[in-house]
């Protein structure tokens, strides 16, 4: 295992960004076909898996971001400021996007137990809170596509530095 270097990102930190790179892939393959193509056989695999890779998601991005704060004398520096808030964001809607459906599901009081973990015991409907569930509609879904926005604009500028420096994408592959 190779730690985080001024040069290079780590063997923890690649593993938990490509781990949530393929974890984010699903989660909008998930949302894109749910929307695109509910009632299809693809949907039908892939939607009932969002709960449960987007709970484990969440509890990757805290890792993730937990590591990033305790090795960040030792990780590559940012390109510039845009490249620093762009960051920010990914990380800012990787946390809020859960959290807020997290916030929904228990207001709707449905029973929560994401890869069969129970979190929170369903409740009766009576019990709903409107406000929790409105936020969560409102919100969930497009701060979602907000973050394939930024992740698109992410692997974008990543390739974008590679032809016009500096090459960043060598300190995330290893």
């Amino acid at each position: 295992m190779t730690p985080d270097s001024a040069t290079r990102y780590g063997t923890v930190s690649r593993t938990l960004h490509w781990g949530m790179a393929l974890g984010l892939g699903w989660m909008f393959a998930s949302a894109i076909t749910h929307s695109l193509a509910e009632k299809s056989a693809l949907d039908a695999f892939l939607w009932p898996t969002h709960k449960h890779v987007g709970s484990l998601l969440m509890l990757l991005v805290l890792l993730r971001g937990a590591w990033a704060l305790m090795n960040a004398g030792r990780r590559p520096p940012s390109v510039g400021t845009l490249a620093h808030l762009g960051h920010l964001g990914l990380y800012g809607l990787m946390v809020a996007i859960p959290f807020i459906g997290l916030l929904r599901q228990y207001g709707s009081a449905r029973a929560f137990s994401p890869l069969g973990l129970p979190v929170f015991p369903g409740r009766d409907a009576d019990t709903a809170v409107k406000w929790m569930t409105d936020l969560g509609g409102a919100l969930h879904g497009e701060l979602g596509w907000a973050l394939l926005a930024l992740t698109v604009g992410h692997v974008f500028m990543a390739f974008w530095h590679r032809r016009r420096g500096p090459d960043v994408l060598p300190r995330m592959l290893g």
